[in-house]
């Protein structure tokens, strides 16, 4: 049996473990969706601490957190960054079957050279340790050392991208990703005060369309080619008028909740025909329940982990209906499709099948298990039911979506939990043990098809 975090973790079978080592250990990483600070990156940034870089803004690690009773003072209030790591690791033996037990070891052995368990008892000896080797890291380093070839940040349609023009000669590609979510949301605050920040003189949904224009060429010409959307549900309603929705939200009055979908509908179509005619890919993420507890995001603010999954049942028709509409205008451009409900798996495995068209390789994907689902049963499963529904070998991979810098090892965790779905059919005589066809597969998937299909050369296939 082998120990706990050695080379050969969760590689149960042989052919498991000679995927893993031989095709896919050491291939680099394209992280197509994320959320790392461009600013530090550029900056370089530094952490004086652990509880600074591990612990500062990860809502993953806050919410297991407050479920084990420890109080918001060491979590993101005013107690000394060594009481909130010692907390932090007095948790840590109690997170058995959770992702963030694997993933902080993961860390601590990659970036520093850890393979002590942490708990209450390690943990000052480990503090001491990973502040002294941070003396030597920075963002920039810990990118670099992490084998990434390609970053897509996530930015607003208002950012100046004044950082990504500093890392122009950054080893790493450091792009720009659009993600246009307030300009998608007329029924939501401060929508009249963020359209005037986008563009004083806006009137009307024409001159809205050319602003955004004038943006995505800009965009562009920083090297974006992706773009992404964080929906609340997926819009249907395409018989609005998106004009008189979008005049009545900058007036500051409450748009109905038909009117605003069907502003939205019309925004995303006009949007989707833009990435067509750029040559961008669009992502969309939906199916999540925003800020659930009131008193926390008074008192916190958004993005603090208090969200949750959302399964609205009617989804899997507007999903087909969306990208049917895009589709029959011409303008349905690569697009990725995250659910945060698991439930959906088959929903947009069977969706997807419907648009594949254009000689483009798995044009329409379902992207990587996201959020809540990046455990490693809910991998297994969004693998499973994807190869059970469409092509597995043309899936683009994994995605960090993640503030953190340490993030990486989530390709590692995805790639070696690959390998051992593709080794298992393999040796219980589901596919043939044909190692270089095998490998092929897990390679492809752990890194070519995304470089491929965000626009790197060397696509395999």
């Amino acid at each position: 049996m082998p120990g706990f975090l050695s080379d050969d973790f969760l590689l149960r079978t042989e052919t498991a473990r000679t995927l893993y080592h031989q095709y896919c250990e050491k291939l680099p990483i394209i992280d197509f969706h994320c959320h790392l600070s461009p600013e530090d990156i550029a900056d370089d940034k530094r952490w004086d601490d652990m509880a600074q870089l591990w612990l500062g803004g990860d809502h993953y690690k806050w919410r297991a957190m407050r479920t084990a009773g420890i109080d918001e003072r060491f979590i993101t209030g005013g107690a000394a960054p060594y009481e909130k790591f010692a907390k932090y690791a007095e948790l840590m033996p109690r997170l058995v079957g959770n992702p963030l037990y694997h993933w902080s070891h993961l860390e601590l052995k990659r970036y520093f050279g850890i393979i002590r368990p942490l708990s209450a008892e390690t943990c000052g000896e480990i503090w001491e340790e990973c502040c002294f080797k941070l003396k030597t890291m920075s963002a920039r380093s810990i990118i670099s050392s992490s084998g990434v070839e390609l970053i897509y940040t996530t930015d607003d349609p208002c950012d100046s991208l004044e950082h990504h023009k500093k890392l122009k000669g950054f080893g790493t590609a450091v792009l720009p990703a659009w993600r246009p979510d307030r300009v998608l949301n007329p029924d939501k605050p401060g929508f009249p005060a963020y359209i005037e920040r986008l563009g004083g003189g806006i009137s009307d949904f024409d001159g809205l369309k050319a602003e955004l224009c004038r943006r995505m060429d800009y965009f562009h010409s920083l090297g974006c080619r992706n773009s992404d959307h964080g929906l609340d549900r997926i819009p249907c309603n395409f018989i609005g008028n998106p004009d008189a929705a979008f005049r009545k939200a900058l007036s500051g009055r409450t748009l109905e909740s038909e009117e605003a979908e069907g502003y939205r509908a019309a925004l995303l179509l006009f949007l989707a025909e833009e990435y067509s005619r750029r040559g961008w890919v669009m992502q969309i993420h939906y199916g999540a329940v925003r800020n659930a507890n009131p008193r926390m995001l008074a008192r916190l603010g958004a993005d603090s982990g208090f969200d949750a999954i959302w399964g609205p049942a009617e989804s899997g028709a507007a999903l087909a209906a969306l990208l049917g509409k895009m589709e029959e205008r011409g303008a349905l451009p690569r697009t990725v499709l995250y659910s945060l409900n698991p439930a959906d798996n088959a929903q947009i495995g069977s969706v997807i099948g419907c648009f594949q068209s254009g000689g483009i390789r798995g044009r329409v994907q379902q992207g990587a298990a996201w959020w809540f689902n990046d455990t490693k049963s809910g991998m297994e499963e969004q693998l499973a039911s994807l190869a059970s529904l469409s092509v597995l070998p043309v899936f683009v991979g994994m995605v960090t979506d993640s503030r953190s810098f340490l993030s990486y090892v989530r390709h590692e965790y995805f790639r070696r939990i690959l390998c051992n779905l593709l080794g298992s059919w393999a040796e219980d005589g589901e596919y043939p043990l044909d190692i270089e066809a095998l490998g092929g597969i897990a390679a492809d998937i752990s890194y070519y098809n995304a470089a491929e299909f965000f626009g790197k050369t060397g696509g395999r296939l």
